[in-house]
């Protein structure tokens, strides 16, 4: 069994990185305290919301199989929810986090314990809030340890590092996300990326800071990346240097040597870089791939690899990192990602399925209201949609009501396959229809194997899309360009060693198809993880019913859960 780990959360006290693999895993007292603290970047000084007064906030270490307990204290001006990004949480979606799903927000001036299950996670993961646009400032790592005894499938590295990646705005994110459904129109880009907190030096008011790694020479290091950026996927490398990527998602692939990475809002990887070039500094650097015509950041953030003694160059060197639009860099590197399905790391891909749902992912619009002036295309409210279904978030949270059994916060009828086939990835659409406004959840039986195919479609502004769900890891069996056709595109599936993830690119007028079984019961949300895109209804909720024993169902909900207000 795994140790069970009291988080009983002291402001500004966390663990620091690279916990030995010798050590087993303690009770400790920790507290999340989230308030409102001044940050200055981009010569812009603004108050927002953070956790232990900490951008990025503390990292979590854990083991394989631990448990965490996470006091969070809500010290801000809004309601508030964390979510335990890739934490499967077996039977326990009480504690998953997002607002209005599996809970109401905490509340200012309340606190809630979260109790975070961990499984077979094994890597890096991530915590962020789950409500509104908060996630832009709260957010921070999970390092998830091989069990005590255990070891990485490759040489243990001399040490550790977390990098996140995030975007800064100069305005507050939730007046800023207020503002635009309100309006309907599409919200402003951030004014800037960060690497572990920190702009870097190709803005034009950077504050002269910047984070810098150091490292000794004929060392290898693992870095554990996180893309926590809002609405745009990165490109990713370090100047003069090849890396080696060797899991994503807390799940082991096949190593890819490589010189850049493209990672997607939600995502992570972890990466051996061996520090083997001359000594010296060098840039670190993360710029966006983007293939929409929609508005989006096109700026560059940086961080400095230091070598041990080395004196400062006259001129840093920039990694040659692929070009904004690039789909075909970013395909090269999506392309290679290979579960590493090894004895000690197996993997069991399902390879058939009892049952088969086909969603299409679409940016589109409503009509705007009468009497009031919307900033969409044509005057109308940008919206998205899942198989022409725009998401609207209830005011109580679904897991209760499915619970308890009231059956007036949501309908059990989304679909199963788009209300009308046509061509989805070509330049007409004559067959589309408006999507329909709804609280709709998907219900599947206990252990069934479960196909989703995810297909683009170029409605709107067409892009990729990033699909995150929650209480899942699944297989990614199959992906690619135009539409996806029951005879033919399984054939193309790799169902040996498919990567294991929980959020997935589904690439712009392509689709994806994912495998998994149901043996999670519970309320789970899926969601775009761009994050204007979820703000427009691109989401549904899948829930999973109780098996025959106590074993397979959700247990009971915690004492002191949060109320809606």
């Amino acid at each position: 069994m795994g140790c069970r780990i009291l988080f009983l959360l002291l402001v500004g006290i966390f663990f620091l990185d690279g916990l030995p693999l010798s050590m087993a895993a303690d009770v400790h007292h920790y507290s999340f305290i989230l308030k409102e603290t001044n940050f200055t970047r981009l010569c812009f000084t603004k108050p927002m919301l953070t956790v232990n007064e900490s951008f990025p906030g503390p990292t979590m270490h854990v083991r394989k199989g631990d448990t965490a307990f996470i006091n969070v204290h809500n010290d801000g001006k809004y309601g508030i929810t964390i979510h335990w990004h890739g934490v499967k949480q077996p039977q326990n979606p009480w504690s998953d986090g997002p607002e209005n799903i599996t809970q109401c927000p905490i509340q200012p001036g309340k606190n809630f314990t979260y109790e975070v299950i961990f499984s077979d996670e094994e890597g890096t993961l991530w915590w962020h809030a789950h409500s509104d646009w908060s996630r832009a400032t709260v957010h921070g790592h999970i390092v998830i340890l091989p069990e005590t005894g255990k070891t990485y499938p490759f040489p243990v590295p001399y040490a550790e590092e977390t990098i996140f990646l995030a975007s800064w705005f100069n305005t507050d994110v939730k007046e800023l996300i207020d503002a635009a459904t309100a309006t309907g129109s599409d919200p402003d880009p951030s004014d800037g990326f960060t690497i572990n907190g920190w702009p870097g030096a190709l803005y034009n008011c950077s504050n002269e800071t910047i984070y810098t790694l150091g490292v000794e020479y004929g060392k290898t290091y693992l870095l554990r990346l996180v893309n926590g950026i809002m609405n745009e996927e990165m490109f990713f490398g370090i100047a003069g240097h090849n890396f080696t990527v060797v899991a994503q998602d807390a799940a082991y692939i096949k190593p890819i040597l490589t010189s850049y990475i493209m990672i997607t809002p939600g995502q992570t990887m972890d990466i051996l870089l061996t520090a083997d070039q001359t000594p010296s500094y060098y840039y670190i650097a993360a710029s966006p791939f983007f293939d929409s015509n929609a508005p989006f950041d096109n700026t560059t953030t940086t961080a400095i690899l230091k070598y041990t003694n080395a004196s400062a160059p006259s001129s840093i060197p920039l990694p040659t990192l692929p070009f904004v639009t690039d789909k075909e860099a970013a395909d090269n590197f999506t392309t290679q990602l290979r579960a590493l399905a090894s004895e000690d790391h197996p993997i069991s891909v399902p390879q058939n399925f009892t049952e088969r749902i086909i969603i299409t992912v679409s940016v589109n619009q409503l009509p705007c209201d009468a009497n009031v002036t919307c900033g969409g295309p044509g005057g109308s409210r940008l919206a998205a949609s899942l198989n022409n279904i725009s998401f609207s978030t209830p005011t109580t949270d679904i897991l209760q009501a499915y619970y308890r059994g009231l059956n007036d916060t949501f309908d059990d009828d989304f679909p199963n396959q788009p209300p009308v086939f046509f061509n989805f990835t070509g330049d007409e659409a004559d067959d589309y229809i408006l999507p329909e406004v709804g609280t709709k959840v998907r219900l599947i039986n206990y252990g069934a194997s479960v196909e989703i195919v995810y297909q683009g479609t170029n409605i709107g502004n067409a892009e990729n899309h990033p699909m995150h769900l929650h209480g899942y890891s699944f297989y990614v069996v199959g992906s690619a360009y135009g539409n996806w056709n029951e005879t033919t595109s399984p054939a193309t599936y790799n169902l040996i060693d498919p990567p294991e993830v929980n959020t997935v690119g589904v690439p712009k007028n392509g689709w994806t198809s994912i495998r998994f079984v149901a043996k999670n019961p519970g309320v789970w949300y899926m969601h775009c993880h761009l994050e204007r895109h979820t703000s427009w209804g691109m989401n549904t909720v899948i829930v999973v019913k109780n098996g025959p024993t106590n074993a397979t169902q959700i247990r009971r909900p915690p004492p002191n859960l949060p109320i809606c207000a």
